[in-house]
């Protein structure tokens, strides 16, 4: 039985590219980047060719970039070190997100309460989407950190950004976005967005897992999350990984290469898919805006189904998908995102989340399709019993 990847939201196979760009540093460059020898100074110019091109493909200054292991990572940092630098230095002790955020910011956010900061959730419409009136009204009584997602992870929406940092600004507020689930799809500008801090993952655009980066916009203050170093600017510690950082910077400056074609096939497969699903399901529903949507997502619920049977039963029938987040995974709880947009339980907890990519191909997606509603008709006999 062949094997179909739909799942490329939770983590893309390694781009061959990107794997022979790393090979030197994982064999003959092996130096710690930050020994003074001949042998640091090779891996050190490596990380700083590398810290330039993802700087440059984000339009960022390099000396605005700072590696870490991951977005999780970027997120955590983001949220508490603003918190940690604000104790004792700012009156606004709150921070607002969204109720559709990653888990690794949603946890972090409520980490914040323990130092004694107010936190607060806003509510998205049923597309997923922050409406900036929302934002604005949540702003009066002021915040130190606004933190919204670019791109959601489970249902591929979009936010307006460049709008709501605007809004976050107008009151005093830093604002962060994370822009992990959006690289890969869409042109990213820090300077244009006008936010103040940035969260990557290289492994979300064909890269290496366990490497990522947080923008920092120049004069933005925030704490260290990671101490016991002097690696990144005395800002984290930890011997650099130099392979993951140059796979990283070889997956952004191909992922910005080939952006535009990847996008325009990525979306026509999913919109085939899409219909292809329509036709042979009644009663499915698709979860999200599917103007504002990055082209490679797609979050559907089929009615009559009440848990996640169907999901098992695609990955018995090969076909690899999700119900949300990688990172929930483990949850028994329905996805808090689909909840957020006014799901019940049962139809969060039977939804499925296909995505795919660059590899994904028209005869794969047609034989998922075919598998999805073969799976759907078979579980909406079994339920009725």
């Amino acid at each position: 039985m062949k094997k179909i990847y739909l799942d490329y939201s939770a983590t893309t196979p390694l781009d061959s590219d990107v794997a022979e760009a790393m090979r030197p540093y994982m064999t003959d460059v092996y130096g710690n980047a930050d020994s003074v020898h001949f042998f640091g100074r090779a891996a050190s110019v490596a990380v700083d060719e590398a810290r330039r091109t993802v700087a440059e493909a984000v339009n960022a200054a390099h000396t605005e970039i700072y590696f870490t292991s991951g977005g999780t990572e970027a997120n955590n940092w983001a949220i508490k070190g603003v918190a940690f630098e604000s104790i004792g230095k700012s009156a606004k002790k709150r921070i607002i997100t969204s109720a559709i955020e990653h888990p690794s910011l949603l946890d972090s956010v409520e980490f914040t309460r323990k130092l004694g900061f107010e936190t607060v959730i806003l509510p998205v419409g049923s597309d997923g989407i922050l409406a900036a009136e929302t934002l604005e009204n949540a702003l009066d009584c002021g915040a130190a950190l606004v933190s919204v997602m670019t791109a959601n992870n489970e249902t591929g929406t979009i936010q307006d950004i460049k709008k709501l940092a605007e809004i976050a600004h107008s009151h005093g507020a830093l604002f962060h976005t994370d822009a992990v689930q959006a690289v890969c799809s869409e042109r990213i500008d820090v300077k244009d967005s006008g936010v103040d801090l940035m969260s990557f993952s290289a492994h979300k655009i064909y890269g290496p897992k366990g490497i990522g980066a947080l923008y920092i916009r120049k004069g933005v203050r925030i704490d260290k999350l990671i101490g016991g170093g002097h690696q990144e600017r005395s800002m984290r510690g930890g011997t650099t990984n130099v392979a993951g950082a140059v796979g990283f910077a070889a997956a952004m400056k191909k992922a910005v290469e080939e952006r535009e074609n990847n996008n325009r096939r990525v979306k026509a497969l999913r919109d085939r898919f899409l219909r292809k699903i329509v036709s042979e399901i009644p009663d499915l529903s698709v979860n999200g805006s599917m103007e504002r949507r990055i082209p490679q997502n797609l979050n559907v619920t089929a009615g009559g189904l009440y848990d996640d049977s169907v999901i098992h039963l695609l990955d018995r029938k090969g076909v690899a998908c999700s119900s949300g987040s990688a990172c929930s995974s483990g949850s028994l709880d329905p996805s808090h995102v689909l909840i957020a947009l006014g799901l019940n339980e049962a139809q969060a907890k039977s939804s499925v989340r296909f995505s795919f990519g660059k590899y994904t191909t028209e005869a794969e997606a047609d034989a998922a399709a075919e598998i999805f509603g073969e799976c759907v008709t078979s579980l909406r006999k079994l339920q009725k019993k």
